[in-house]
This record gives C-alpha cells, structure tokens and sequence, in this order.
C-alpha cells in the first residue's frame, strides 16, 4: 500500500505533518543560528538548533515506533516554503536588515510552540505509554524550556532593532556582527 492508498488514520496524517513540519523548522534553525551566529544571542540559537535536531530524531522514533513512514513529498514542500519566506521585504534589497533577525526568532518561537503542542497531543492521547516510544513529557518539557529560552532571545532582539531605528548596535556602540 503506497502512501497515498492508506486509510485515513488521524494519528498517521498527524505525526506526518509534524515530522514534516520538523524538517522545516531544523532548516529555520539551522539558518537562523548561522546568520546570527556573532550576534550576543547567537550561542543560544545554536544550542537550541542542535536540541531540535535531536527532537527531530526522536520524532522519527515515534513514526517508526507507530509503523508510520514519513510523508516526504510535504516535507520537501514544507522545506521550499521556509526558503521562500527568506524572501519577504524587510527594508534592505543588498544586505541583510536586522529585522531579518527579528523575523527568524518569531518563526522559531512559531515552530517551537508547535512542536510542543504535538508532544502535548502526543501525551494526551496516552502514546507515550507504547513500547518504543521515546519520552514525550520530557521533549514537551524540553519544547517549552526552548520557548522560554526564545523569548528572552526575542526580547533582546526587539530592543535592538526597534529602539535603535536601524542604528542597529549593542551596548557600548559595537557592531552585533562583529561581537
């Protein structure tokens, strides 16, 4: 039975969509924590894109634990649009606009916050009690520890695009870029 012939199962169509929208939100993470690498903020992306690495990974054990392949015509699809959206207007048609940086961090609070609510259903409907399952309280818990971790990041990044008015620099007057 290929793909498309399967019976519609909500829990594989769900875990599907998430396992796509993962591989997504990995592409979102990498980029966001390379353009922003030097920026004061720039270690904590990187830690969390490495987590959500891992939580991708243990997605993946949830479908092959349900007998659930991947959908990877959504996922390259998922995959195409987090690179189109790197083409929205953000003041700058040369170089790269600080609010570019603003606009990353809210897609990946986006994505965390998704990704949590999928452990959450997970656990709601009692799948984390199933053998081979990896531990979905602790990635849930870990999910929104990320949330909160991007907030803060979020924060520090409005204070710098939006109160300077494009003088975009950090205290002390140095370039973001080159700290």
């Amino acid at each position: 039975m290929t793909l498309l012939q399967q019976p519609h199962d909500h829990l594989a169509i769900y875990l599907r969509n998430h396992e796509a929208a993962g591989r997504a939100g990995r592409d979102l993470f990498r980029r966001a924590a390379s353009s922003q690498r030097r920026r004061p903020w720039g270690d904590v992306l990187a830690e969390i894109r490495d987590e959500v690495r891992e939580d991708l990974v243990s997605l993946r054990a949830v479908l092959r634990a349900q007998e659930v392949p991947p959908d990877p015509f959504l996922g390259v699809a998922l995959q195409i649009g987090e690179r189109v959206g790197r083409l929205k207007p953000n003041g700058s048609l040369v170089r790269r606009s600080a609010l570019s940086d603003l606009i990353e961090v809210e897609g990946l609070i986006v994505a965390v916050r998704a990704k949590a609510n999928g452990w959450r259903s997970l656990l709601a409907a009692d799948l984390d009690a199933r053998a081979g399952m990896p531990d979905l309280a602790a990635l849930l818990a870990r999910a929104e520890l990320q949330a909160t971790r991007l907030e803060e990041v979020h924060r520090r990044v409005a204070v710098q695009v939006l109160r300077r008015s494009g003088d975009y620099t950090v205290a002390g007057g140095a370039d973001p870029s080159t700290t």
